[in-house]
């Protein structure tokens, strides 16, 4: 039996006031009253959280069951995959209800990464790597040999990213949820300065996503309960793809695990990328949603720079990317990530995304991904009700 989602809720991003519980209990009390439901309705919940020590909560799925008092002896869950920690959650619970086991569940991500240091973010993001090889390394560093490969396979990325860069705070400015609500101009985004400098290059800051406090959930339910709810998302398709963990085993332009999850979406809902009305993809750094256009078949290997610099992936382009503002604007609270997208597609699919929102589109596609390429969701999302 299929899930479909007939609730959801959000925070806002950015640097907040709070627990991680509070978080937590914020978000999965709006998605139960968004859906009409109370805890006493929920099978089950699940959680997305990566932490690797931004905050003490070490065991912290049950911490979803204080939302509302009818949670309470409901089993609890929490999932990790790095940066793609929502989509595992969210699909461990769709697993549960295509089972028969649940009903209804209940998936939360979130994640509390400002109340440490700068450098324990580093050091906790940096777990989600190869560490037999890359301890040590930053994320932005990782990043960096992607975009290093594509310079040298292909020629230099950085007007493309800096393109990606302005589009993506240019479209946060219509999310409420958005951390930051500054459009910065192609110009600023393309140059070295006291406000942009070298991250890890050829990364600069405006290349970066950000450290995000937040959470997001959603509420599912069997696909036969959609008529008892006002509205209701559904999945054509639903595919995780995991690749080998070390960068040194794979070709980092040929971005191979996302390519392989695209491809298998596409496949099973049906369609061809020019099916799709809009992406949510995930832009932890530039070169990566330049990397996802290529891998998702928008553009073809190496051409993935002339697309964006035509402007493809703008709102009034070929297929929109990131109308959210992305990581990169939006905010990147890692467990929650994976959670947000898909609730900002079924409020793009059902009309109500504000001022995010695109001319009637029929089916959204969401790509979470964790790791450098390492563990990869791709959801094609409709509107069945």
């Amino acid at each position: 039996m299929k899930s479909v989602i007939v609730g959801w809720g959000h925070t806002k991003f950015g640097r907040l006031d709070g627990s991680l519980e509070d978080l937590i209990g914020q978000a999965a009390r709006e998605a139960l009253v968004d859906a009409g439901l109370t805890g006493a309705d929920v099978d089950a919940v699940w959680l997305g959280n990566f932490n690797a020590g931004m905050v003490p909560d070490g065991f912290c799925a049950s911490m979803i069951l204080g939302a509302d008092d009818g949670l309470r002896f409901k089993p609890a869950t929490r999932c990790e995959n790095a940066c793609a920690s929502g989509s595992a959650a969210l699909y461990a619970a769709m697993d549960a209800i295509a089972s028969g086991r649940v009903k209804v569940a209940l998936v939360v991500g979130a994640e509390k990464m400002t109340a440490v240091d700068g450098a324990t973010v580093t050091r906790a993001l940096g777990a989600a790597s190869y560490q037999k090889e890359e301890a040590g390394l930053s994320f932005p560093q990782i990043f960096a040999e992607f975009a290093k490969a594509y310079a040298a396979r292909y020629g230099d990325p950085l007007d493309a990213m800096a393109a990606i860069a302005s589009k993506n705070h240019t479209a946060a400015m219509g999310n409420p949820f958005a951390q930051l609500h500054k459009p910065l101009s192609v110009e600023f985004c393309r140059t070295v300065s006291e406000k942009n400098p070298v991250i890890a290059a050829p990364l600069k800051m405006t290349d970066c996503s950000l450290v995000s406090d937040g959470a997001a959930a959603i509420v599912l339910v069997r696909e036969d309960l959609a008529r008892d709810f006002r509205r209701a998302v559904g999945f054509r398709a639903a595919v995780q793809v995991n690749d080998l963990l070390p960068l040194s085993k794979k070709e980092l332009t040929a971005f191979e695990g996302p390519r392989r999850a695209f491809a298998g979406a596409y496949a099973q809902a049906g369609v061809t990328v020019s099916d799709i009305a809009f992406a949510e993809v995930h832009d932890c750094f530039t070169i990566a949603e330049l990397l996802a256009v290529e891998a998702m078949g928008l553009a073809r290997p190496g051409e993935g720079v002339s697309a964006v610099l035509e402007g493809w992936t703008q709102r009034d382009g070929r297929l929109p990317v990131n109308m959210s503002g992305g990581l990169k604007a939006k905010g990147h609270p890692v467990g929650a990530t994976g959670v947000s997208m898909h609730v900002i597609a079924a409020k793009q699919l059902t009309g109500e995304a504000g001022d995010m929102q695109l001319l009637d589109p029929k089916l959204g596609m969401v790509f979470n991904m964790g790791g450098g390429a390492v563990a990869n969701y791709v959801s094609i999302l409709e509107r069945v009700r």
